[in-house]
């Protein structure tokens, strides 16, 4: 099974910012600033500082490919967000209730 590209991660989160898809969070924010989020099946963990989204650590597809921050090879999926796509999902995480 290949692991997903940065592109693959980033074409899902597009997706809940333009509200194609729903963005539900999964648990508490952890003390280090880890959030993990669902995105129709796409689970990813995001590292986010204040209201800010910085990167994103993990993520598992639908199909149970995985991709991780490390094998991106320095494009991080939330580089590839556009200044709007980004201020978009910031806005959808603060406002965001837990999922269990």
């Amino acid at each position: 099974m290949t692991a997903l590209t940065a592109r693959q991660v980033y074409q899902s989160m597009r997706d809940a910012a333009l509200g194609i898809r729903p963005l539900q969070r999964i648990g508490e924010q952890s003390a280090a600033g880890l959030m993990q989020v669902d995105i129709e099946g796409w689970r990813l963990t995001l590292e986010v500082d204040g209201n800010h989204l910085r990167h994103c650590q993990h993520c598992q597809s639908p199909d149970g490919r995985e991709g991780v921050f490390d094998s991106w090879q320095r494009t991080d999926p939330v580089s590839l967000l556009s200044a709007w796509e980004l201020t978009q999902i910031e806005c959808l995480l603060a406002d965001l209730k837990t999922v269990v």
